[in-house]
C-alpha cells in the first residue's frame, strides 16, 4: 500500500481576513508567496540556502538520537498492532519530524546553553538536527514489518519453539542479521538513485519541505505549533478511546448489525455477521484512509465485496467450501480456518478463506512484478542515463576531493560524507555475521545465506526505485520470489518438509528484511539530501536506530502473541481480533513450495490464474493505453488482492469512510486540510496502536475487558474485544 502522504507537497494557504488593513493584507499575501514557493521547492538537488539559516554546529546530538528512537518506538509499536490486524503499515519520517520538532524546540529554549545539562540538552535546534531525529526515528521504527508477516509464520508451522519468549535470542540475532545488512549497503544506493537518478521519494521529500518549513524563522513557529498540538490532540482522544472500548467492544467499538437484527427477529441476516460485515470505529484505520486516498482505500473495500460479498457465499451455496459451528446456541459461523486435521480438506473441503487465500496472493504478486516490468524501460533507462557502473570495485574507491572529479555531482561536501571504509568494513561484518547466526541457529550452509543476502540486495534496488518514483514499497510481495528459489532449492537438495519450510521462511526474512530496511534508509538520506544534512551523521543515526528496532520489535512481538495466542494458532480462537493476513501468506506460499503436491483447491486454483491473467491486461492497459491523469481511476490490485487474503471488512469500510472524508475536506478547507491533515491521521494512527499495546499488557497482568468489561452487542454474548 502507499503511505504516501500526498498533501505533503502541497503549499500551506492563507486567506485574507475581511477587517485586515492594506499593509496587514501585503503581508499576509507576501507571506502566502514565501509559503508556496517554500512548498514547491525542486526536490531533484538540495534546498537553497536560506541567508538568514544558523549555523548548524552540532547536527548528531544525544537529545536527537534519544527522541528520534523513543519517536520511532511509538511507530514502531503502532505498526505491529496494525500489521497483525490488516497487514498495513506506516512510516514513521513524518510524525518524527513534526513531533520531534515540537518536543526539542522548547526543550533547546528552556535549558541554558552552559553546564553539562545545557551541553547534553540545550543550544539552537536547527533543519539538519530535526533531520537527525527523524532518522533515528525512521530507523527505530522500521523492520517490525517482518514480525506481522515471516517471523510468526515459523511458529504456525511449528519450526521453532511454542512460545516466542524461548526463541529471544533467534529473533534477536534474525533481526540483527537484516537490520544491519540493509543499513550498511545503503551508502552506494544512495550515489546512483538520490545523486544522480534523482528520484523523487514523495513522502521523505514531503518530510525534508516539512522540516524546512517548521524551521522558517517567520512563519514556522506557528505552524509548527498548530501541527503539534493537533498531532497531540488526535493522539490522546485515539489512545484512550481505544482503551476504554475494550471494555466494552460490542457498544464503543464494533456494531455488528447483523446479530442485533438476528436477536430482533430477523434471524436469515445473522449471515452478515457469520462474512465479516459490521462496522467497527477504528480511529487508526479512517487515518489509514485519509493517508492512502481513495483510489487504495476504495480498492481494498471492492475487493472486500468481491470476495465476502460474492464470492465466498457462492461458495458455501455450491458447496465449494465449507464453514465451521462456533457456537451450540446460535447460528453462528466461522468461514475462517487456515489448518486441518485431514490433509485432503485442503482441497476437498476448504474454508471460504482459505480458497480466496490463492487467489489474494497471485494478484498481488502479478500486480507487483507486471507494474514492476512496465515501469522496466524507465528503470533501465535511468540507471543507463546514471552512468551505473556494475563493477562492484567502483564502490569502493575513494571518495573524491571536492572540485576534483567532475562527474560528481554530489553537493554534500566530501568530509560529510560516509567514509567508504565505514560501510564496507560494517557489510563485510554484517555478512560474516549473517552466514555463522543461520548456519548455527536455522542450518542455512553458507551458501544459501550468502544466496538470501544477494537476493535482499537484488530486491532492493526493486523497492528504492518503487519507493522513489511512486512511494510504494513492494519489497514484501516481491520478496516472495525468494520463497518460489528456495523452494526449488530444497527440493533439490530432498530435504524434509519441516526443514525446508525452514530455510524457505528464514531466507525471505533475510531478503524481505534487508531490502524492506535499505529501501527505507535510502529515502531517510534523501530527506537529508535536500535539507544538506551530514549523510555521516544520519548513517550513525540510523546505527542507532536499528538498535532499538532489534529489540523493540522482538518485545513487541512478545508482548502481543503472549496477550493473544491466536496469532501464532488461529484455530484457538475463531474470533481472535488479529487476522495477521501476510502470516498467512506467507505459510501459504511456504507450505504449497514445499509440499509432494500443491495443496490448493482446483477451483481457487483456476480462479487465481483467471484473475492473474486479468489483473496483468489491466496493468498493460493502464501503462499503454490509458492517460496518467485516469489512472486513480484504475483499481488498485494490491489492495484488492489484500482484501481476499484479509477477512478485515470492517477495516476496508473505515479506510473508504477516511478518505471520502478527506476528500471533501480538500475540498472544501484546503489551507486547514494541509496544514492539519497529516496531523491528524499520524495522531490516531499512533494514538490506536499504543493503545493496542496498552490493551495487550492489560491482559497480560489480567485486568483487561476479557475480565472486567461486558459482551453486551458481541456475537454469541461471548466478549469481542
Amino acid at each position: 500500500m502507499a503511505t504516501i502522504d500526498e498533501t505533503g507537497m502541497n503549499a500551506l494557504h492563507r486567506h485574507e481576513s475581511p477587517g485586515s488593513s492594506s499593509n496587514e493584507k501585503e503581508e499576509k499575501v507576501m507571506v502566502g508567496e514565501e509559503e508556496y514557493r517554500l512548498e514547491k521547492p525542486d526536490i531533484s538537488r538540495p534546498f537553497p540556502r536560506d541567508p538568514d539559516e544558523m549555523v548548524e554546529t552540532h547536527q548528531l546530538t544525544l537529545r536527537a538520537i534519544v527522541v528520534g528512537c523513543a519517536l520511532g518506538a511509538v511507530v514502531g509499536a503502532s505498526n505491529i498492532y496494525l500489521g497483525l490486524k490488516t497487514g498495513f503499515t506506516f512510516g514513521p519520517q513524518l510524525f518524527g519530524a513534526i513531533f520531534g520538532f515540537a518536543i526539542i524546540k522548547p526543550l533547546s529554549k528552556a535549558i541554558p546553553e552552559s553546564g553539562l545539562l545545557g551541553r547534553l540538552l540545550g543550544g539552537p535546534f536547527g533543519p539538519k538536527e530535526n533531520c537527525t531525529v527523524q532518522s533515528a526515528a525512521t530507523a527505530a521504527g522500521g523492520i517490525g514489518i517482518l514480525f506481522v508477516s515471516a517471523v510468526p509464520a515459523l511458529y504456525r508451522l511449528n519450526l521453532l519453539s511454542v512460545l516466542p519468549k524461548s526463541d529471544i535470542g533467534k529473533l534477536i540475532a534474525l533481526t540483527a542479521c537484516a537490520s544491519f545488512f540493509g543499513v550498511f549497503f545503503v551508502i552506494p544506493l544512495r550515489k546512483y538513485y538520490i545523486v544522480k537518478q534523482k528520484l523523487t521519494f514523495p513522502t521523505p521529500a514531503a518530510t525534508a519541505v516539512t522540516i524546512y518549513a517548521l524551521h522558517n524563522s517567520r512563519t514556522g513557529a506557528i505552524a509548527a505549533r498548530k501541527k503539534s498540538l493537533a498531532l497531540l490532540y488526535s493522539f490522546i482522544i485515539a489512545f484512550c478511546f481505544k482503551v476504554v472500548s475494550g471494555y466494552a467492544p460490542g457498544v464503543m467499538f464494533d456494531w455488528h448489525i447483523g446479530w442485533t437484527l438476528y436477536r430482533i427477529g430477523f434471524t436469515s441476516i445473522i449471515a452478515l455477521d457469520n462474512y465479516g460485515w459490521w462496522i467497527e470505529f477504528t480511529p487508526a484505520f479512517f487515518g489509514a484512509g485519509m493517508l492512502s486516498g481513495l483510489n487504495a482505500s476504495w480498492s481494498f473495500l471492492g475487493g472486500s465485496v468481491l470476495a465476502w460479498g460474492i464470492i465466498a457465499p457462492s461458495l458455501i451455496k455450491n458447496g465449494l467450501a465449507v464453514g465451521e459451528s462456533i457456537s451450540d446456541q446460535f447460528p453462528l459461523v466461522s468461514y475462517n480456518a487456515l489448518d486441518f486435521d485431514n490433509e485432503a480438506d485442503f482441497t476437498t473441503a476448504p474454508s471460504p478463506r482459505y480458497w480466496l487465500l490463492w487467489p489474494g496472493i497471485l494478484m498481488m504478486l502479478v500486480y507487483s512484478f507486471a507494474d514492476l516490468g512496465m515501469n522496466s524501460g524507465f528503470i533501465l533507462t535511468a540507471i543507463r542515463n546514471a552512468n551505473f557502473k556494475i563493477d562492484p570495485r567502483s564502490w569502493f574507491r575513494n571518495t573524491p576531493v571536492a572540485g576534483t572529479d567532475e562527474e560528481d555531482e554530489d553537493e554534500t561536501p566530501p568530509e560529510d560524507r560516509v567514509p567508504t571504509l565505514w560501510w564496507t568494513c560494517g557489510l563485510a561484518a554484517s555478512t560474516i555475521m549473517c552466514c555463522a547466526i543461520l548456519a548455527t541457529m536455522f542450518n542455512m550452509n553458507v551458501g544459501e545465506a550468502i544466496l538470501s543476502l544477494i537476493l535482499g540486495f537484488a530486491f532492493s534496488f526493486i523497492g528504492v526505485q518503487s519507493a522513489g518514483t511512486t512511494d510504494v514499497n513492494p519489497v514484501t510481495a516481491v520478496a516472495k520470489a525468494s520463497q518460489l528459489v528456495f523452494g526449488g532449492i530444497s527440493k533439490g537438495a530432498h530435504l524434509a518438509q519441516a526443514p525446508a519450510q525452514t530455510v524457505n521462511l528464514t531466507a525471505g526474512i533475510i531478503a524481505a528484511g534487508s531490502a524492506a530496511q535499505s529501501t527505507d534508509m535510502t529515502g531517510d538520506l534523501k530527506t537529508g539530501y535536500l535539507l544538506r544534512a551530514k549523510p555521516r551523521n544520519q548513517f550513525v543515526a540510523q546505527l542507532c536506530g536499528a538498535v532499538v528496532a532489534m529489540f523493540l520489535n522482538v518485545g513487541l512481538f512478545i508482548l502481543f502473541t503472549t496477550a493473544s495466542n491466536c496469532i501464532l494458532h488461529p484455530d484457538v480462537d475463531q474470533n481472535c481480533p488479529y487476522q495477521a493476513p501476510s502470516v498467512s501468506a506467507w505459510v501459504a506460499v511456504a507450505v504449497a513450495v514445499t509440499s509432494p503436491s500443491l495443496p490448493i483447491p482446483s477451483s481457487s486454483g483456476f480462479t487465481a490464474i483467471g484473475l492473474g491473467i486479468f489483473v496483468l491486461i489491466s496493468v498493460v492497459v493502464k501503462h499503454l493505453y490509458i492517460p496518467k491523469k485516469y489512472w486513480q481511476y484504475v483499481p488498485n490490485w494490491n489492495a484488492v488482492g489484500l482484501a481476499f487474503v484479509a477477512p478485515q471488512i470492517p477495516f476496508s469500510i473505515a479506510m473508504a469512510i477516511g478518505s471520502v472524508f478527506n476528500y471533501f475536506w480538500a475540498k472544501r478547507n484546503p489551507a486547514g486540510f494541509d496544514m492539519y491533515m497529516f496531523a491528524v491521521a499520524a495522531g490516531m494512527l499512533a494514538g490506536e496502536g499504543l493503545g493496542g499495546v496498552l490493551q495487550a499488557l492489560l491482559a497480560i497482568a489480567k485486568v483487561d475487558g476479557s475480565r472486567f468489561g461486558t459482551a453486551i452487542g458481541c456475537p454469541g454474548f461471548e466478549f469481542c474485544g
